[in-house]
């Protein structure tokens, strides 16, 4: 499998049948049918038997998913059955509460580092975590090998937060900040920008 050849948008579905497979298993079902997963997810059960098809033939005619096989098999897909550790930058509002976030731990994910910039923040604690200068980022997080990084710091910093992550050897960079970043090819990066998601949805009310 070339991941290079996968598209984007079924790369983006996978974690929402992983989400739903893991209701599924925590709900004691141990089969599943893409009707089934369709129904939890909103989706067609031909197109997500398309886009599992795309990585193996995972389920049987007739008997649909084993979960805790499919479980597995995306996880690895995912690259999420091990666990990720990340480093978060910008300590305000939205860096306290991907701090305090408990839903990272048990999807792959550990927030192991916070950095900020304001004198007044560093050697605070979040969550058992001192704040740590950003200053010292690139050398701390190259040291620890980190490759993912959330960025919460205002728009006129993210560029040159970016440019330091990327420095530091961050490959994939989760970007809260209202700007698009300019990254080499290699980056990855995820825009969240909530305001967006509001604009997109006003447009259907």
């Amino acid at each position: 499998m070339n991941s290079e050849k996968i598209p984007d948008i079924i790369i983006g579905r996978l974690p929402v049948y992983l989400r739903a497979l893991q209701r599924m298993a925590d709900n004691g079902l141990n089969n599943t049918s893409s009707q089934e997963l369709g129904e939890h997810v909103g989706i067609s059960a031909a197109q997500i038997r398309k886009d599992i098809s795309q990585f193996g033939e995972f389920g049987k005619q007739g008997t649909g998913y084993s979960i805790p096989f499919l479980l597995d098999k995306l996880k690895e897909i995912l690259k999420v059955d091990r666990k990720w550790d990340v480093a978060l930058v910008g300590a305000g509002d939205m860096g306290h509460a991907l701090a305090r976030y408990q839903g990272f731990n048990n999807r792959g994910f550990q927030i192991v580092m916070v950095f900020d910039n304001s004198k007044e923040k560093i050697g605070q604690k979040i969550e058992g975590f001192a704040i740590e200068d950003s200053a010292s980022m690139v050398e701390r997080i190259k040291s620890a090998g980190i490759k993912l990084a959330m960025l919460t710091v205002p728009a006129p910093f993210a560029q040159s937060v970016a440019d330091k992550l990327v420095q530091a050897g961050v490959k994939a960079i989760l970007n809260y900040a209202p700007i698009s970043l300019n990254v080499p090819k290699y980056v990855k990066v995820q825009h969240i920008d909530p305001a967006t998601h509001l604009q997109r949805m006003t447009y259907y009310l």
